[in-house]
């Protein structure tokens, strides 16, 4: 048995407590190193978090901007080089005529009130390739009024366009409806311009000068052809312009024009209904070259026309002179046609109309919020008369426009007609003079 006076054994020995400061010291040593792989690990993963958002945030600087103004839409890249739009307008048109515009009952008062045009687009880019298709939906009918691919990618070359396109002929048939200055665009242009056809073109804006050219070429299809000859070959027409704008700046501008057009008619007739007297759904057209006497085919026709335009501040003047020549299947048919106008436009607010390098006018923005005002006067004058048949009409227009913004416009124009020429009684009898009030409301989207 164990004295209770036997001192208790030591339970550490010399060699344990070495071993304990060993691992007491690996341990201490081996912290540090633990805490450093934790910390890397977690700076790792910071890091890994920041290029994560670095990305996304480069990502949102790339993405695409997105405007819906008017209604509209438009979707654009950053660097300009792709885009999408869609937009149309609408033009609501409110007619009361009488005298020629409806001899067809004799004389009296008429009136329409219609969808003079609505019309949808889309149309998008992709480097240097950009397309436009535009849908007319007025007056009961659907079509494509423009279908349009161009490429604008030659350095210091010019634009290709093909497809459905409007020809380079008359500077206010090419002026858009949205811009035009009256309701109805003169008769000159209606006459001498078949708008969009199928085909392809080229043309070329040099800045420095001014200068512009147009060449193209087209299927056939307008003014009585069908765009066909008699062996099913196409017909074709070859159209060209030549503006020059020695003076393009901001409220003042000078411009000059000429322009061609070759036109292969397959031995087709002539169609005999030239144009309106500028007020659209009326009885009568009083641009008619068989009235009196009768249609006749034609081998071809060649037109030509020169233009002239002026904006002095408020202050602008628009005028343009055309002649039609054709040349019948039977020589004695043989006629020239010819016509003019005259516009003259004012801006009560001081805006101006804007000039583009494609030797057209686009309508002004307001000054003030309280919109801009715009009047003006026209002369039109187109003489379809040959041998002893067809009309010559003459109609002087007066007009104020409404500008509320740049999506909204409201017009109003007064017409007064005289209808003279070999065919003029054939056509409207004895009321020979016609009187008519115009109206419009314009949206843009």
């Amino acid at each position: 048995m164990r004295d209770k006076h036997q001192k208790t054994k030591v339970l550490f020995t010399p060699k344990s407590r070495i071993a304990s400061v060993s691992v007491a010291l690996a341990v201490a040593m081996a912290l540090p190193m633990v805490a450093q792989a934790n910390e890397s690990a977690e700076v790792k993963k910071l890091q890994q978090q920041i290029a994560e958002l670095s990305i996304a945030v480069a990502e949102i600087k790339q993405a695409p901007t997105v405007k819906t103004k008017g209604g509209g839409l438009e979707v654009e890249s950053q660097d300009g080089k792709k885009s999408f739009e869609m937009g149309g307008r609408f033009q609501l048109d409110y007619n009361i005529f009488d005298g020629a515009y409806n001899a067809g009952n004799e004389g009296k008062t008429g009136s329409d009130l219609f969808p003079r045009r609505v019309r949808t687009y889309v149309q998008g880019q992709v480097d240097n390739w950009d397309y436009k298709l535009l849908l007319d939906f007025s007056e009961d009918k659907g079509e494509i009024t423009l279908a349009r691919l161009r490429y604008k990618g030659f350095e210091n070359g010019p634009t290709i366009k093909l497809g459905k396109i409007r020809e380079d002929i008359s500077l206010e048939a090419l002026t858009s409806s949205k811009h035009i200055t009256a309701i109805s665009r003169p008769m000159l242009a209606n006459v001498m311009s078949p708008y969009f056809k199928y085909g392809a073109s080229a043309y070329q804006y040099f800045k420095s000068t001014g200068l512009r050219y147009a060449v193209g070429a087209y299927k056939g299809g307008s003014f009585g052809t069908n765009g066909q000859d008699e062996n099913g070959d196409l017909n074709l027409s070859l159209t060209g312009r030549f503006t020059w704008s020695p003076i393009h700046n901001k409220g003042e501008t000078l411009h000059f024009g000429v322009w061609g057009s070759q036109r292969d008619m397959g031995g087709d007739k002539l169609s005999a209904k030239f144009a309106r007297g500028e007020v659209r759904n009326t009885n009568v057209r009083l641009v008619n070259y068989a009235a009196g006497g009768d249609t006749f085919a034609v081998d071809n026709m060649t037109q030509f026309g020169l233009e002239f335009a002026g904006v002095y501040g408020p202050l602008s003047i628009q005028a343009e002179y055309a002649v039609r020549d054709v040349d019948a299947v039977e020589s004695i048919n043989d006629s020239s046609y010819d016509g003019y106008y005259v516009t003259a436009s004012y801006f009560l607010t001081g805006e101006h109309r804007v000039y583009k390098k494609r030797g057209v006018f686009n309508s002004p923005t307001p000054i003030a919020d309280s919109g801009a005002w715009e009047v003006f006067a026209r002369i039109s004058q187109f003489d379809a008369t040959s041998n002893n048949q067809g009309t010559e009409t003459e109609v002087l227009t007066l007009g104020t426009t409404y500008y509320l913004n740049k999506k909204i416009k409201f017009m109003v124009n007064y017409l007064l007609s005289d209808i003279s020429g070999p065919g003029a009684a054939d056509l409207v009898g004895e009321i020979t003079d016609g009187k008519a009030l115009t109206a419009r409301v314009q949206y843009l989207f």
